[in-house]
């Protein structure tokens, strides 16, 4: 089976700021923040889920991978800091950072289900929001900007590059509006 050449359903940049904006509005933060930490990170939510306060704290989680290899995933300053406002908010010191309203652990399929009804709610593409769709943003945003695909190979810890080249490639509409502003023949 022949691959695509481009890579499309993907939450675009300008989709997730507004999303972002919108969450930020809402009483209840961790949804937030949620988004915020799947979309700086890289994180996968089989991942995310098990952030916790004191790594917030720290300013970084190491996240044992499969081959038992172990990657850092270091949190942006702004992040950090406005996560520790909300967990010193919350009045948490310890703990899982992100709980259910009972106080117990999120899930990821409880995750991707609250992510699908607010992408609802704010008029995006619920088939667009989805916990990776926030790691395919990371990764493509990291590669605008830093041009190391080896670095981001590691930071999203993939054993080979290959897996890793998807986020080199871009959307068809990407594709042709390339196409539409370097063709002149």
């Amino acid at each position: 089976m022949q691959k695509k050449s481009f890579l499309d359903q993907t939450l675009s940049n300008e989709e997730y700021l507004r999303f972002k904006r919108l969450l930020r509005k809402e009483p209840d933060q961790r949804w937030y923040f949620v988004v915020w930490f799947l979309a700086a990170t890289g994180a996968r939510i089989s991942e995310l889920v098990h952030f916790r306060v004191e790594h917030v704290l720290a300013g970084y989680i190491d996240i044992y991978s499969k081959g038992d290899r172990m990657r850092r995933l270091s949190f942006p300053d702004n992040l950090q800091k406005e996560a520790i406002h909300w967990i010193e908010k919350d009045g948490r010191s310890s703990g899982y950072l992100f709980l259910i309203t009972r106080g117990g652990q999120l899930t990821p399929r409880g995750i991707s289900l609250r992510l699908k009804e607010y992408a609802a709610k704010y008029g995006l593409d619920p088939s667009l929001v989805h916990p990776h769709a926030f790691r395919h943003l990371f990764a493509r945003n990291f590669l605008k900007k830093e041009n190391d695909i080896a670095l981001l190979a590691d930071l999203l810890g993939h054993s080979c590059i290959e897996t890793t080249r998807i986020y080199l490639q871009q959307s068809s509409k990407e594709q042709s509006r390339t196409v539409d502003a370097i063709v002149d023949w």
